[in-house]
């Protein structure tokens, strides 16, 4: 798919991934309707964006006030006249004990992680319909790999690639294509909850530059699943035939985790 003058909604667009998304589809061509919470870094995304000579709009917006999305979804519609492409790609996440994990977090990170998008796809179906156009949910790795003192989080990662697998089937002949992307830990913002583990532990954390590029690439060349870096996409096929053998593999990383996830759970609320 050309991206050129595709008209695009982009969540989360003001985050480390989402700001690179963005400027990754405007070197396209793309026309973007960029939404976040966060106003005066969704603003400098923006400027940013129409300053390569990209046509872009900002849509501030909190994806956890699940009342708001129909109206959400036609501002955005409306706003060029009708999308082409939905990209979710807004989420929180939670690194902690899970008996450290508060109700009030919990029902947060499920809405904006899973529900949101849930709902605001159902709300612009009718519009992906009539264009033919994508849906592309960024999962993860940890959507397919359930690793210890992320459980919350991996959880609304795993239902984002099961709805995203089942949407695909029922909207199959319809012209409606839905992608899943799955990076691994990415360098931005969200990962500072647990930096300092990934670097005690070995874990490798992409660039949101990287992660944006491969994102894109996935959406213009009309792929289904993709999942970024190795050895982590080779993981994902080994948890899912031999998971078991995946939970000893894990058991000394997951001994070296705990101290910081506990530690996080004590200075932070979740994310």
């Amino acid at each position: 798919m050309l991206l050129d003058k595709k008209r695009v909604l982009l969540t989360g667009a003001a985050g480390g991934i989402g700001r690179a998304v963005a400027h990754e589809l405007a070197r396209r061509g793309a026309r973007l309707v960029l939404l976040d919470r966060d106003a005066d870094t969704l603003g400098a995304v923006c400027r940013e964006v129409v300053q390569r000579g990209a046509e872009a709009t900002p849509l501030v917006a909190d994806l956890s006030d699940l009342d708001a999305l129909p109206a959400l979804a036609r501002r955005a519609r409306e706003h060029f006249d009708g999308l082409d492409v939905v990209i979710h790609n807004a989420g929180l996440i939670s690194f902690r004990p899970f008996e450290a994990e508060s109700a009030a977090g919990l029902q947060k990170l499920l809405q904006v992680n899973l529900t949101a998008p849930m709902l605001l796809t159902r709300e612009l179906l009718p519009e992906l319909r009539a264009t033919r156009g994508h849906v592309l949910n960024v999962g993860s790795i940890f959507g397919s790999i359930a690793f210890a003192y992320f459980a919350s989080y991996s959880a609304s990662k795993f239902a984002m690639r099961g709805w995203s697998e089942a949407l695909r089937r029922e909207l199959a002949g319809s012209g409606v294509h839905v992608h899943y992307v799955a990076p691994r830990a990415t360098r931005t913002a969200l990962a500072n909850s647990f930096g300092r583990m990934a670097e005690a532990v070995g874990m490798k954390l992409d660039t949101p530059e990287w992660v944006a590029s491969r994102v894109v690439k996935a959406l213009s060349k009309d792929r289904k699943d993709t999942y970024l870096g190795f050895p982590e996409c080779f993981f994902v096929r080994l948890n899912a035939l031999l998971p078991r053998f995946v939970d000893r593999a894990l058991r000394k990383q997951d001994a070296a985790t705990r101290p910081f996830a506990e530690e996080a759970a004590a200075l932070t609320s979740p994310r």
